[in-house]
Order: structure tokens, then C-alpha cells, then sequence
């Protein structure tokens, strides 16, 4: 959260030297905007977030593996505007000055460091189940614990990236107390390393598969969807369907002439086809009576279901992807440039900047995530009670 010079060590939360934005007794303008700027981030945040989790909790429709995803990133953004937030508005309002315990900064920095990097494993495990119910949705529906296995091992990998801070990382002889960074250059590059520069081509890759999927599903099912639409030969050819007597089939004779009676009207006679003399190869009559049409991949209606779930997802997929590297793509790269190029200079004022616009993503996830979504939308309105 601070820098007290141009070849400081940089930290993955905001890095400044001590600038302060107040002159005399009074908050400048600089503290003030911090201060209603960041009261309004945690608000957006809070709220946001929290209509997430009532939402889900509340409404069963909604308590889906996939929705899971969706409330573990909400919480981790919940736990980043109770936890971390709140203290690094404070810095920034006294111009980058850090006036607390050490201590408490080293917590504040694991504490960053740890959600920041389960908020962003959190969109990647997103992908991750995205691709799994595109590519496989019969296996994923019959694997619904391995989405809870996932957001665990989400937190787990998170907690690990941060555990050095909390183990004595920053405590390095003559350190500045009135600057809360990360003090280890080479800590810097790991955690930029596995909270972004790994996980984002991996999610990239997904969704980019996730796509390819999702277009080839389309042209199997129109394809599909073509192959079985009636056609009336225009020559000779073989036997069509007859609704007065049942759907004939290549293998197997018309049926017998025998009648029974229908047992609702005794004076109307019913066709027997259970008599019809027919190769072990023929489908039952009632089985082959048209149906709906089925996915590629198994006919299922469960698969279905999941399949138009990401169909609809890939509209918002640009967005998605687009928000989240619009938000946390400066953020790294300045950070990494810091800890490889000490001798190179970067505005504070930058610092400052890419800082609040990776936090700003934490305010966009639920919009990103559920107002795209009908179903969310829907209860949305039904807890806050809005008319329309």
C-alpha cells in the first residue's frame, strides 16, 4: 500500500510514499475523494454481493452446482470490502501514510493477497465448470460434488499463495513503518505470477474451448434437427408413415389386420400392433413415436437443460472476459514491472489507479455474473420487491 521510494520492493495492494492529501488540519481534495470514492466502492460491493448470496440461499431454483461457483465469488468480494477495503481507504485518504501496527499491515497484506487471488481463482473455476458442462454435460451432471471439491481447493490454493506474508515474509531489516507494501521483490513476481499470469490464459483457453463447444453443439443439433424433419417422397419409394396405422419401419412388415376392442368405446375397433411380426431389430411401436428432438450428445432432457444454460451464457461471455481483464491487466503489470525494474520510476498516482480499478471488478462481478442471467434477475426483483 505504500512506496517510500522510486526502488521500493512494491506490493500487490496500492503502493505510494507518503504524499500527504491533506494541508493543515483539513482533508484535501485528494482525502476527500478517496474517501467518497471508497465508501461508495464497499457500498456497491456490500450490496451487490450480498443480493448474490440472499438470492441463492433463499430461492431454490437457483441452488445449483453452478450457482455455487457464483456465491464463493461473491464471497470472497464480501470478505474484501469488510476485510481489506476499509483499511486501504483509510491509507489512501492520508496520502499513502501508513499509521497503524506492522502487524496489522502484514495481515492487511495476506489478507489481500489471499482474496484478491481466490476472487480471480473463483472466474477460473468458473470457465472450468463452463467447459466441463459444455464438453461432458452427462458426467457432469452425475459428478455434482466436484464442483464443491473445486471451490475448495479454490480457497485452499489461495490461502496458500498468501501464507508467506503471514509466516514472517515482510519482517526484513529496516523497514519503513510508515509504509505498508510487500517488502520481498521476489514474492512479488510468485504472487503476480500465480494469481494472474497463469490462471488468466488458462481461463482464456477455456472459454475458449467453451465456445468452439458450444458452436459445434449448435451444428449438430441443426443438423440433427434437419435430418429428422418429415419428408414427403415426390416418387417411388419406400412406405411412409400412416397415422391410421401406426409408423412403419425398413425391417418390419404392415401390421396384421387383427382388431380389438377398445375398452373406453366398445363399438370403436383398435389396431393391434403388439401383433405385428417384427425382426429383433425393430424399436417397439410406442418407442418410436415421435419425440422431441434430442442434443447430440446423449437425447437426455438433463443434458439439455444444461447445455441451453451455457448457450445462454456464451452472449455475455465477451463481457465477462473483456471486464475482468479490463479490471486486473494494468493492476499486475505495473506490479510485476515494479518488482523486475526497481530502478524504473512509476507514478505513485498510477500505482494508486490501476489499484482501485482491480478492486472496481469486485463491484462488477455480480452485475457481470447474475443481472445477465434471467433467472437472477427474476429473483432479484422478487427480494427487493420491485413492481417490474
Amino acid at each position: 500500500m505504500g512506496n517510500s521510494s522510486a526502488t521500493d520492493d512494491g506490493g500487490l495492494l496500492a503502493g505510494r510514499g507518503p504524499e500527504p492529501l491533506g494541508t493543515g488540519a483539513g482533508l484535501g481534495a485528494g482525502g476527500a475523494a478517496a474517501l467518497v470514492g471508497g465508501v461508495l466502492l464497499i457500498g456497491v460491493v456490500l450490496a451487490g454481493n450480498s443480493l448474490v448470496c440472499v438470492s441463492v440461499a433463499s430461492e431454490r431454483t437457483l441452488q445449483t452446482p453452478t450457482n455455487y461457483f457464483i456465491v464463493s465469488l461473491a464471497a470472497a468480494d464480501l470478505l474484501l470490502a469488510v476485510l481489506v477495503l476499509p483499511l486501504f481507504v483509510y491509507s489512501e485518504v492520508q496520502g499513502g501514510v501508513w499509521l497503524l501496527s506492522p502487524r496489522l499491515c502484514d495481515t492487511l497484506m495476506a489478507m489481500d493477497v489471499m482474496l484478491c487471488t481466490a476472487s480471480i481463482f473463483n472466474l477460473c473455476a468458473i470457465s472450468v465448470d463452463r467447459f466441463v458442462a459444455v464438453t461432458v454435460p452427462l458426467r457432469y451432471n452425475q459428478q455434482g460434488q466436484c464442483q464443491l471439491l473445486l471451490i475448495a481447493a479454490t480457497w485452499l490454493l489461495s490461502a496458500a499463495v498468501a501464507a508467506p506474508v503471514l509466516c514472517g515474509l515482510n519482517d526484513v531489516p529496516g523497514r519503513d513503518p510508515a509504509v505498508c507494501c510487500l517488502e520481498d521483490r521476489d514474492y512479488v513476481v510468485y504472487s503476480s505470477i500465480c494469481s494472474f499470469f497463469l490462471p488468466c490464459p488458462l481461463m482464456l483457453l477455456l472459454y475458449w474451448a467453451t465456445f468452439r463447444g458450444l458452436r459445434r453443439w449448435e451444428a449438430a443439433r441443426h443438423t440433427k434437427l434437419h435430418s429428422r424433419a418429415p419428408r414427403r417422397p415426390s416418387g417411388p419409394g419406400p412406405p411412409v408413415s400412416d397415422p391410421t396405422q401406426g409408423p412403419f419401419f425398413p425391417d418390419c412388415p404392415p401390421p396384421s389386420p387383427s382388431l380389438r376392442t377398445s375398452p373406453s368405446d366398445s363399438s370403436r375397433p383398435e389396431l393391434d400392433l403388439s401383433q405385428r411380426p417384427c425382426s429383433p431389430e425393430c424399436l417397439h411401436p410406442e418407442v418410436a413415436l415421435p419425440q422431441p428432438p434430442a442434443l447430440p450428445s446423449s437425447g437426455s432432457t438433463r443434458s439439455a437443460k444444461i447445455t441451453g444454460r451455457e448457450r445462454k451464457a456464451m452472449r455475455v461471455l465477451p463481457v465477462v472476459v473483456g471486464a475482468f481483464l479490463m479490471c486486473w491487466t494494468p493492476f499486475f503489470v505495473v506490479h510485476i514491472t515494479r518488482a523486475l525494474c526497481p530502478a524504473c520510476f512509476v507514478s505513485p498516482r498510477l500505482v494508486s489507479a490501476v489499484t482501485w480499478l482491480g478492486y472496481v471488478n469486485s463491484a462488477l462481478n455480480p452485475v457481470i455474473y447474475t443481472i445477465f442471467n434471467a433467472e437472477f434477475r427474476s429473483v432479484f426483483r422478487k427480494t427487493l420487491h420491485l413492481p417490474c
